[in-house]
């Protein structure tokens, strides 16, 4: 006798590279894609002026667009990224163009609805250009290597003196902003570090997590000090595709460069948390939870489209109980939110809201269904799992340091969740094995 089996039952599937499998080489397509996270993240156009005159930002957008275009094949088949995350993604995109109409300024809500339009499909481009876990690496590796050239270069330029100890006036990004986009970088750095054996590798991960904390702490921010711990909880209490061990000494080594390089000012700095007197944020019209009151308000009064994108400037400025100071001839400040979940809210309505949580929450969820996969599958597959929690406390990284922070159209967050999509696409359709799967199987008599 024999056991029927369903010719369309599914075959277990198998890590995309597995060991011994050939490893996918760079292509043009890849090329590009590095050429525009070196750009959008590590804004190396700005660092070296003279690489402007060559539009680098412009050109690698177009070319690695184009390029995706015309490779709908194997695993960069578009079809592969529908997800959940690419439903909010999408979600969140037409929904910033239905705000357009009812903003307070139309035409800065116009201009904002542009760019997130490249952002979005970019960060579509981004997943789709993944081939297999050995591109993801790559693409981290640049994202993390341009952090570091950032920050290396803007300690280099911006010293600190007598009169400043914290960095200001940096190249696109502020220095509060730029704490967050390394406590963003660090665990993917730790990846490099603690989940590979090439020597030469983990000796530049040193070099680079060494960087990206010293600036961390020359950029005196008290938000990036607590994405940084809640970063450095995640590593040490969740991060199980790394031994305990090795998880421990990296925390030791972060401890003492930290505490080797931080000044006594930036710890007075820090201590101004636990005294709510010291702090403006709590008790001026133009601190953070003021700020975050009248945000509440335009969300309340808006609830459906909001102010508009990067209007909550303009609301500061027309709207807010503030604005009657202008009547006096006192001066109002068009400020930003400083809140991204706020500031979400507040331009693109509750709705808007509820798709960039919902965002966020579906990343989380998939990265964390990656690891159990890779767990149930064996060490052939734990390269995932490493890359699925390295990401995941990149993004715990960005969602607390941003809690504090304007960051909700701005490149960062979308190349992790581009990457986890991408981590996401590989593991869930992971080549099967090449054998055919035959429709009767021989059973015992």
């Amino acid at each position: 006798m024999a056991e029927l089996v369903h010719p369309t039952r599914e075959t277990p599937p198998v890590p995309a590279y597995a060991p011994g499998a050939r490893t996918p080489a760079w292509d043009a397509l890849l090329v590009c894609v590095a050429a525009y996270l070196a750009t959008s993240i590590g804004r190396v156009h700005q660092l070296f002026p003279i690489l402007g005159l060559l539009k680098p930002a412009l050109l690698a957008t177009v070319l690695a667009a184009g390029l995706y275009l015309l490779q709908q094949a194997g695993k960069r088949r578009i079809g592969l990224l529908r997800s959940p995350m690419t439903t909010c993604l999408l979600g969140l995109l037409v929904w910033g163009a239905l705000s357009v109409p009812f903003a307070l300024n139309q035409g800065i809500a116009f201009h904002f609805w542009t760019e997130f339009v490249r952002t979005v499909l970019m960060a579509l481009v981004v997943a789709g250009s993944v081939r297999g876990t050995p591109d993801l690496a790559r693409l981290i590796m640049v994202y993390t290597g341009a952090i570091v050239l950032y920050t290396a270069v803007v300690l280099s330029r911006f010293q600190l003196g007598a009169d400043s100890w914290r960095l200001s006036r940096l190249y696109n990004y502020d220095a509060n902003d730029l704490a967050t986009l390394i406590a963003t970088a660090m665990p993917l750095g730790l990846y490099f570090l603690l989940g590979h054996r090439r020597v030469a590798l983990r000796i530049i991960a040193i070099a680079g997590l060494a960087v990206l904390l010293v600036g961390m702490i020359r950029s005196g921010s008290r938000g990036g000090f607590i994405a940084l711990l809640a970063v450095v909880a995640f590593v040490l209490l969740g991060f199980t595709a790394v031994p305990g061990r090795a998880r421990l000494a990296g925390l030791i080594a972060i401890v003492a460069v930290v505490f080797g390089a931080a000044s006594d000012r930036y710890w007075t700095q820090m201590q101004t948390m636990l005294n709510p007197h010291q702090d403006y944020n709590l008790t001026s019209d133009a601190g953070r939870l003021k700020i975050w009151e009248r945000g509440l308000g335009y969300m309340a009064a808006h609830p459906v489209t909001g102010v508009g994108g990067e209007n909550f400037g303009v609301a500061e400025g027309t709207i807010s109980p503030l604005a009657k100071r202008a009547e006096r001839g006192l001066g109002v400040r068009w400020g930003a939110a400083h809140n991204t979940f706020i500031q979400v809210g507040a331009e693109l309505g509750v709705p808007g809201l509820l798709l960039f949580i919902g965002l966020i929450a579906t990343t989380f969820r998939l990265l964390r269904r990656v690891t159990r996969q890779s767990a149930r599958e064996g060490p052939a597959a734990a390269d995932s799992s490493r890359l699925a929690q390295a990401l995941t406390a990149s993004l715990i990284g960005f969602v607390v340091g941003s809690f504090f922070l304007s960051l909700a159209y701005m490149d960062m967050l979308y190349t992790l969740v581009a990457f986890s999509l991408a981590l996401v696409k590989i593991t869930r359709h992971a080549d099967v094995p090449s054998q055919r799967v035959p429709l009767l199987r021989r059973a015992r008599i």
